[in-house]
């Protein structure tokens, strides 16, 4: 069975920022020179989260990953729920970056800096991971 190779892209894409909240778990702020500009460049607030949020996000990410680029050969019905799912929370996402809201899910997320980031950067790939889930 072949995978679709949009279903690929955004499984790499997926899988790509996964490994990244996992370096900044393990203390990396690449690809920032120092935590205080990682903190506002992506977090929106003065620190940056836990290792364990910043694995808890891995995780998903990964999870999100299998869902989307395994094919749907064993549970069919189940892997569209999950597809499914990962659409529509990175669909989220991408609208409440579109309008300023991060802060809804991540409370504190409101630097100027990381809310200019968040509208262009940020939402809009996860509107395309989205699409792509």
């Amino acid at each position: 069975m072949r995978i679709d190779p949009l279903n690929a892209t955004a499984g790499a894409a997926l899988g790509a920022i996964g490994a990244l909240h996992v370096a900044w778990g393990r203390g990396s702020t690449w690809p920032y020179p120092d935590l205080d500009t990682l903190a506002d460049e992506v977090v929106g607030r003065p620190v940056v989260p836990a290792p364990a949020a910043c694995y808890a996000v891995a995780g998903l990410l990964g999870a999100a990953t299998v869902l989307v680029v395994t094919p749907p050969a064993v549970a069919p019905r189940l892997q569209a729920v999950g597809q499914a799912g990962v659409a529509a929370v990175l669909g989220t996402r991408a609208a409440l970056g579109f309008f300023g809201r991060s802060d809804l899910v991540s409370p504190g997320s409101t630097s100027a800096t990381f809310r200019r980031n968040d509208r262009r950067r940020f939402s809009p790939l996860c509107a395309a991971l989205a699409l792509s889930a």
